[in-house]
């Protein structure tokens, strides 16, 4: 745990920009591992002597590990303080990206993907709880996006860079660099980061439990596994699109995938000022800019200039959701936080499987390289009703709350 005492009030500016810091480097090193996988599937399927497709296992044995990991890891950590475990949870990160880089054989690579993926939505989670309740108010939203900020970071820097080194000195490399990332994480948390008070440890799992019985955990749930399937619809297939519909060539696959990264960075610091004043709003807009720009680009994106400017919107819309559904699940379970906290990313996995698949599927039913986009549509369009739903129950909350302001204790209050 960190040396530093619990504080009684927020950090001041200074000390909480060193806090985020550190936490978000963190999120740089799970979301290098995450993606670098992808770009290097050639070179593991070709050593390990693997078909490709088996290779893409490993893929999903890491978002398996997430979905699962989320919930159980958060349960299991009930009592440990919240600084402390995150100190545990980089410490998993960096052993399973040290057993995938020495892994002998295809089945230890598995594994330790697998293994690897299971701190993951704990570890947001539990950042996302310590941020926000060392920020002041009217900034929270704003310090989450910051963690975040690391993840979309490395979409824009971490993967290229560690997939090119692969690709050059090998693939076991890109998961060193990992574990390098998070021995230094580690020691950073372990130095900076205080234990706030009031955050989420209840000692039980019962009352950690008592998250999944609150219904807006559930709506904010259903909109990142189903809103959010519609960017991963277009993202699992920009390989495929920037040559086959852009007419751009291979070696405009990673000018694409910056391109996307930077939408996701640029998107991720407008959702955390746009969510302090209103986590409903940010939500809807992101939704709806979503489903709009994923129409456009099923429109023009044969035209190379217009496709990359509408890559760019779809990352920057699809990343407004991010934070706001994070600050969202901790203000809809107060009293069990951590939990609904770390399922926010087993949903966001869910969504990035969900789009995955269905783009897959419209691909093998011969609609067409742009087929994947009008899914990313539906999709979008689908999360956007389940937010509208979602209001509408908080409205009617609110109501009922003002009428018998007893009865409305523990619901959600989130800035409409």
């Amino acid at each position: 745990m960190s040396h530093t005492p619990t504080p009684s009030a927020p950090l001041p500016p200074g000390r909480l920009r060193l806090v985020i810091v550190a936490m978000s480097l963190g999120a740089f090193a799970i979301g290098t591992t995450e993606f670098a996988s992808m770009g290097l599937l050639p070179q593991i399927a070709r050593d390990l002597e693997v078909s490709i497709p088996q290779a893409g296992m490993l893929i999903t044995l890491y978002a398996l590990g997430v979905v699962i990991g989320a919930p159980l890891v958060t349960i299991a950590a009930v009592r440990i303080p919240r600084a402390r475990l995150l100190v545990l949870l980089i410490g998993l990160i960096g052993l399973g990206n040290l057993l995938s880089a020495i892994a002998p054989d295809f089945a230890t690579l598995a594994g330790a993907r697998f293994i690897a993926g299971l701190p993951h939505g704990a570890y947001f989670g539990v950042a996302s709880l310590v941020a926000a309740r060392l920020s002041p108010p009217g900034r929270r939203a704003r310090s989450v996006s910051l963690v975040m900020l690391g993840l979309t970071v490395a979409t824009m820097i971490g993967v290229p860079a560690s997939t090119a080194l692969g690709q050059q000195v090998g693939w076991r490399s890109a998961y060193v660099i990992v574990v390098v990332i998070a021995a230094a994480t580690t020691l950073a948390i372990w130095r900076l980061v205080p234990e706030p008070e009031g955050a989420g440890v209840t000692g039980s799992i019962r009352g950690e439990l008592g998250a999944l019985r609150r219904g807006q955990v559930w709506f904010a749930l259903g909109i990142g596994a189903i809103g959010f399937g519609g960017m991963f619809a277009v993202y699992s297939y920009i390989g495929e699109i920037v040559p086959g519909v852009m007419g751009l060539g291979e070696r405009a696959v990673p000018l694409a995938l910056f391109v996307f990264g930077l939408g996701m960075t640029l998107g991720n610091l407008l959702a955390g000022r746009l969510a302090d004043r209103s986590v409903y709003g940010t939500i809807f807009l992101g939704l709806l800019g979503m489903a709009l720009s994923l129409a456009v680009f099923g429109l023009v994106a044969e035209n190379a200039i217009a496709g990359m400017a509408l890559l760019l919107a779809i990352a920057i819309t699809s990343q407004l959701m991010g934070p706001s559904l994070q600050l969202f699940l901790l203000d809809a379970s107060p009293d069990a936080p951590s939990l609904a906290a770390a399922l926010h990313h087993s949903a966001l996995n869910i969504g990035n499987s969900l789009g995955a698949a269905l783009g897959a599927a419209v691909l093998a039913a011969g609609w067409g390289l742009l087929a994947p986009a009008w899914t990313g549509v539906v999709l979008a369009v689908l999360g956007l009703g389940i937010a509208g739903w979602s209001f509408t129950v908080h409205r009617r909350q609110h109501a009922r709350r003002a009428a018998a302001p007893a009865s409305a204790e523990g619901e959600l209050s989130v800035t409409a």
